[in-house]
């Protein structure tokens, strides 16, 4: 998950000797290092910490005369060679050379930043530049480079400079099409091309349309390539890369047929294609490249109008969201689910901070972008989103973005705190009070994050009261309560630590530590109240990179690639307290190695047996010999694709549950606290559908697959507002939202993100009253009686069942008459009777008959109550409001004379009590 935080900021560039061409042609983060590409310069910037110019290369008049202004850049994964096609199709290679003078930022720590030299090393033009030909874009592996012509065809460059000629991709007419090419450029005599291997079908028909967009993966081999009429091709890549023709072969035509851009996210195999009507098709490369969801603007709305079609699509890093720009007006990030997590486009809905009328030059206030974006760019680490403005060449703008801990891969984080944390910060949920949610900014001690910049890693001790972050080196420790951070006192040791994820077990912080030396990794236990190589509690090799890792009580689970799980049990012998040196130590208690087709696993969890039991975590780890009995026997895999599954640790079987899921908590066994509304849920997951809800079944298998999964539709979160974490002791869901707010001396908006909170407690209520969970459902709601929103969970509660037996009976009454059971409301009569024990139950009952329709109040009273005993109940107690809801419920089952009859009792006392507004209302219902 990605929220921007904070006013955009800006990277000014030189003004180049082309003012007509006001267009940045190309720019690429890597390495540490952003390349802009002008019209007539190009400039290397850092975008590390310090954003400072490192080298430029600027043409001169003459030379841009001669042929051309640049047109086409790419610049080679390696980031050594930059490649440059001009407008008079000349082909530029500059070499990019650090040099050994460094560049002093401050302070007497060295930036290690240092100038970088660009020199031109290759000047041709290229063989098809008397054909009237014009390129798309240029892509590239470290050998060669490809460009899509307006021919239809791609051509092949090293970049040594060999040109090895044009190649038409043809489309076959079956299936098994294949690439057929059409060798008719030459080549420049360095290179020469086989054709005897390629194979071409006796029924083709060439696509005669230009190249607009090439997109290349080479992670998973694929090349993309967009013609002008909207057809997008899918080609598969040889191992041998881009040099010949019979290296890429067509596999299958993909879209609705009017692609302008593409982007494709390797880890989670979906391509984005953006289309001329504004909106986003996501494709499934893994199921046949099936279309899985589409996501667009237009339920804010706006349409194609107000942004024009799309523009450009970039992932960020770790592919769990996209970035989409417009060519016409602003860009918006989205979630892989459909989340809408940031947007430079003012609202239109009522309840937004800002207006959708745009006043330009109004007090310095607009969108940024306005214009429309041009290119956008995330770096390495996902903290910033580079983007151009359409049209614009003078600046570069650079949205901050904080990422939110979501229990994946070798980091753990606990629900009980929700943290967002940024490139030198910490966005923490102030969930201590659920009415008024608050984000403290908290910033990393300069001493550290100056020297350890950005944060890599955050996890949450399970109360949440410490939090643990480590940088590039090292790693710092922040108690919440005092307000305290605690660091490594010798900086020596400090930098000796990479840590690659974090962990908490009880008081005892465990770090994934890589050493460079050997390129291995281990495990390092310290305990919170030191940091300290004299404090070291354990260290313990790992046989590999570990891509999962997770702890539950005592029990540590690591898991390598392709497959391998390993789970240690620790061991603490002696108190850990300052003044004493216990000993830690680790067993291998299981091993498995699982051998399947399918995704690598993004995150997983134990789960612990749902069975009381007497012992229970310490306050550092168990040192307890009876182990072996609480080891969890069972955890959950999310996969990099959304799979969620089950695995049996005894056996090794993998049940799959669910698909298209983003993130999930694991709830049973979590708290130790008796305040939990949650006890009873297994986990949570949450993806495009929203929040699912799994439960033990009862029985001797307490995961029967039937009766497992509850889906609620109220589970559906705002698209708005992404899921951060439960409040178990208040039964709400926190989320995050994006605001702006705008200031007469700043001419950008700033973006604040918001936390909100949505209740859960009636979907939890129902599922145990479904589950004849009646004592635990009361306990349940007893512990939120006093909560602001106990009221409506009450009323929601009630109107979901009551609305879930209206659609069993038309369902029932559309099918073949069935007998009908004697419980046929048993759930709805449960859901009376157990409001019954609140003084909130008149209310509810005459709220929900106020949001159905009246035809269906008979059975509604038939499972609360006579409509006129319970008006005389309120009428009792003289909550004469409520009382006066009960008229028309009246008048609808028992008839005209009694309603009029209990209105005029209800008048003369509302008049004895000087409630004259209330008696008027009467009034007009008596007329």
């Amino acid at each position: 998950m990605y929220m921007a935080y904070g006013w955009p900021q800006v990277i000014p560039l030189e003004q180049g000797l082309c003012p007509s061409s006001q267009q940045i042609i190309y720019f690429k983060v890597n390495n540490g290092l952003l390349l802009i590409a002008s019209p007539c310069h190009i400039e290397l910037w850092s975008s590390s910490q310090h954003k400072v110019r490192l080298g430029k290369y600027k043409r001169d008049s003459e030379s841009v005369q001669r042929e051309g202004e640049n047109l086409q850049a790419v610049w080679s994964p390696d980031t050594k060679l930059i490649a440059v096609v001009t407008s008079s199709l000349y082909l530029h290679i500059f070499k990019v050379q650090i040099t050994e003078k460094s560049i002093q930022i401050g302070g007497k720590q060295p930036s290690g930043l240092f100038f970088i030299k660009i020199s031109l090393v290759l000047n041709e033009q290229l063989p098809f530049a008397e054909k009237g030909l014009s390129v798309s874009n240029i892509v590239s592996d470290n050998k060669h480079m490809l460009l899509g012509l307006s021919d239809g065809s791609l051509y092949s460059i090293s970049w040594k400079g060999e040109f090895y000629g044009a190649f038409e991709l043809v489309h076959s007419s079956n299936d098994s099409s294949v690439a057929a090419l059409s060798h008719h450029f030459p080549s420049n005599g360095l290179a020469s091309v086989d054709t005897s291997g390629a194979f071409v079908s006796d029924h083709k028909f060439p696509i005669s349309s230009a190249i607009i967009w090439l997109e290349l993966c080479l992670p998973m081999r694929l090349l993309f390539v967009l013609y002008s009429n909207g057809q997008l091709m899918s080609c598969s890549v040889s191992k041998k890369g881009l040099k010949l023709a019979e290296f890429i072969k067509i596999d299958k035509e993909l879209g609705s047929g009017d692609a302008v851009c593409a982007s494709i996210a390797p880890e989670q195999q979906i391509l984005a294609v953006g289309t001329r009507r504004g909106v986003v098709e996501l494709y499934d490369l893994a199921e046949s490249a099936s279309l899985i969801r589409t996501v667009s603007l237009y339920d804010w709305g706006y349409s194609m109008d107000d942004t024009g079609p799309v523009s450009c699509i970039a992932w960020t890093p770790d592919n769990s969201a996209f970035a989409v720009g417009w060519k016409s007006r602003g860009l918006t990030v989205w979630s892989v689910s459909g989340c809408r997590l940031m947007s430079t486009i003012r609202q239109i809905s009522l309840s937004s901070i800002s207006s959708p009328i745009v006043k330009p030059n109004q007090d310095c206030k607009y969108e940024p972008l306005m214009s429309g974006t041009s290119m956008m760019q995330w770096d390495e680490y996902g903290y910033r989103l580079y983007a151009i403005e359409e049209g614009s060449s003078e600046r570069v703008l650079i949205f901050s973005f904080g990422k939110c801990c979501l229990n994946r891969g070798v980091s753990g984080m606990t629900y009980a705190r929700q943290v967002i944390y940024g490139e030198d910060r910490l966005l923490v949920v102030q969930s201590e009070d659920t009415d008024e949610l608050k984000i403290l900014h908290l910033n990393l001690p300069v001493s550290y994050i100056s020297q350890n910049w950005p944060v890599q890693h955050v996890a949450a001790s399970k109360d949440g009261m410490f939090l643990a972050v480590a940088g590039l080196h090292g790693l710092i420790l922040y108690d919440i309560r005092q307000k305290k951070w605690r660091v490594f006192g010798d900086i020596t040791q400090e930098q000796k630590i990479q840590s690659k994820g974090l962990l908490w077990l009880g008081k005892i912080i465990v770090v994934c530590n890589y050493i460079d030396s050997s390129n291995t990794y281990e495990l390092l236990f310290y305990p919170r109240y030191h940091l300290d190589q004299s404090s070291l509690l354990c260290r313990k090799s790992l046989l590999a990179k570990p891509i999962v890792m997770d702890v539950y009580e005592d029990y540590i689970l690591v898991t390598y690639r392709p497959f391998d799980v390993h789970i240690f049990h620790v061991k603490l012998f002696g108190e850990l307290t300052p003044s004493t040196t216990p000993d830690l130590q680790l067993s291998t208690v299981r091993e498995l190695s699982i051998m399947t087709a399918k995704s690598h696993p993004a995150a997983m969890r134990f789960i612990p047996d749902q069975v009381p039991r007497e012992c229970s975590l310490n306050n550092h780890v168990s040192t307890s010999s009876d182990m072996l009995a609480r080891e969890p026997a069972r955890c959950l895999i999310l996969r990099a694709n959304g799979e969620l599954s089950l695995l049996d640790l005894d056996d090794g079987r993998e049940r799959e549950l669910t698909d298209s899921v983003e993130l999930f908590w694991v709830t049973c066994g979590q708290l130790e606290e008796k305040t939990s509304l949650i006890e009873e849920v297994s986990w949570l997951d949450y993806g495009y559908r929203g929040m699912q809800v799994w439960y033990p079944s009862p029985g001797v298998d307490p995961y029967k697959q039937e009766d497992f999964l509850q889906l609620d539709p109220e589970l559906e979160f705002d698209r708005e507002v992404y899921p951060l974490g439960l409040l178990p002791n208040a039964g709400v869901v926190v989320g995050v939202s994006q605001r702006m707010s705008f200031s007469a001396c700043t001419e950008f908006p700033c973006f604040e993100p918001t936390p909100q909170a949505q209740t859960i407690l009636h979907c939890l209520l129902r599922h145990l009253l479904q589950r004849d969970k009646i004592e635990e459902a009361l306990r349940l709601a007893q512990l939120s009686a006093e909560k602001p929103h106990f009221s409506h969970c009450l009323e929601w509660l009630l109107f979901t069942v009551f609305d879930a037996e209206i659609s069993r009976q038309n369902i029932n009454k559309n099918q073949i008459s069935i007998p009908k059971r004697a419980a046929s409301f048993s759930l709805l009569e449960k859901t009376c009777n157990f409001i019954r024990n609140f003084p909130e139950y008149l209310n509810v009952v005459v709220s929900v008959a106020r949001k159905t329709d009246g035809r269906h109040w008979a059975d509604l009273f038939s499972a609360a109550g006579r409509s006129t005993e319970l008006f005389e109940e309120c009428f009792q107690r003289r909550w004469y409001r409520t009382a006066a809801c009960y008229i028309l419920v009246i008048a609808k089952l028992e008839g005209p004379a009694v309603s009029q009859y209990s209105a005029l009792r209800l008048l003369q006392a509302t008049l004895d009590e000087c409630l004259y507004e209330l008696a008027g209302e009467l009034v007009s219902v008596l007329t």
